[in-house]
């Protein structure tokens, strides 16, 4: 008789929330940095892309990634749906600025948290940090909202500073640690860098590999510094289990 699988036996989808609220600190990077680990790692997963105009994973990895605007509770069920449909597959939504309150809204009428507790799916938040004041407020926001529901990662993106003193005095820090929250580092990579990258829509996979003319156009070291960059950007990744 064929084995059924049950939430004991079966593998856990995983959902990945990258967001931080603000505009500018680096949602977006930190989607693209998951993307590239999952591909590399082999890890089956699914990206939703909730900006309307930039949206990194539509506009990097689109074999991966469909649009999912805030505003439809259908294009949001996808998320869910895409969790529970296939055991172990993850699942990355980047975020866009100003989405939480209608995020928010639809995990409440829907009964996110529920369903996931249930069918066993794993729901991550990745709250995408630079060192202003605004970042720490987001974070007691979030951590007010969610409580222990959720598993928190706080990503500190020194590409939008390296002084992350403001968290480390506001007490957010180590309540979040408190609820179980890891710590992942993006470090600074050269302004050059991201932007050769960017201007070629280029996957990181490509940035790092590629040096035909049609590639990003970065230089022997350009590209050395890349792959330690991205080395020590998926070695914080892989501390997470994501």
């Amino acid at each position: 008789m064929e084995n059924v699988p049950t939430l004991e036996t079966a593998a856990v989808s995983k959902i990945h929330l990258i967001g931080g609220e603000k505009g500018g600190v680096g949602k977006s990077m930190v989607a693209r940095l998951l993307a590239q680990y999952f591909i590399d790692q082999k890890m089956p997963f699914v990206g939703f892309d909730t900006d309307r105009s930039h949206g990194a994973l539509m506009r990097f990895y689109a074999d991966f990634a469909s649009p999912a605007l805030v505003d439809s509770y259908e294009a949001l069920d996808n998320i869910m749906e895409a969790a529970v449909e296939e055991p172990g597959r993850r699942v990355l939504v980047d975020l866009a600025a100003q989405t939480h309150e209608p995020l928010v809204k639809w995990m409440d009428e829907s009964g996110v948290l529920d369903m996931a507790d249930l069918s066993g799916i794993g729901l991550y938040h990745w709250h995408v940090m630079d060192s202003g004041r605004d970042s720490v407020d987001l974070l007691q926001r979030l951590l007010d909202r969610f409580g222990q529901r959720v598993h928190y990662v706080l990503v500190k993106n020194e590409l939008r500073g390296d002084d992350f003193g403001q968290l480390e005095r506001s007490g957010q820090l180590e309540r979040a640690l408190g609820l179980g929250a890891q710590i992942v580092e993006v470090k600074r990579l050269h302004d050059a860098v991201v932007q050769k990258i960017d201007a070629r829509n280029a996957s990181f996979w490509s940035a790092r590999n590629n040096t035909a003319i049609d590639g990003p156009g970065l230089g022997l070291m350009e590209r050395q510094r890349l792959k330690l960059w991205l080395a020590h950007a998926f070695d914080e990744i892989a501390a997470v289990d994501p």
